[in-house]
């Protein structure tokens, strides 16, 4: 099943920033090979289920290796059966619209 979540990982107890660990997660999901764009407050991530969970895991475990104890994740997820959808597909969607009177 093809997935489309937006994912945002917090590192609690490492101090203040957390970009140390944001980019790590950040290197987990490039090197998984999947569509992805990262935004301010997170990244959206696409493909197949067990390859984005898997990419989930990953981040935690690297967070966690890097000496954060508690991490709190929030993901948003939506998938479809009706017909393929990208990320890009979405965003396309609305900006048509927002050029049409």
């Amino acid at each position: 099943m093809h997935v489309i979540i937006d994912l945002c990982v917090v590192p609690l107890g490492v101090g203040v920033s957390v970009s140390p660990q944001i980019a790590a997660c950040q290197r987990v999901i490039e090197a998984s090979g999947l569509e992805h764009h990262m935004h301010a407050y997170g990244t959206n991530i696409e493909g197949p289920w067990d390859e984005v969970m898997a990419v989930v895991k990953r981040c935690h475990e690297v967070v966690h290796e890097m000496g954060a104890p508690r991490i709190t994740t929030t993901i948003k997820l939506g998938t479809r059966t009706d017909r393929e959808q990208s990320m890009a597909d979405k965003v396309t969607s609305v900006e048509n619209k927002l050029r049409s009177p």
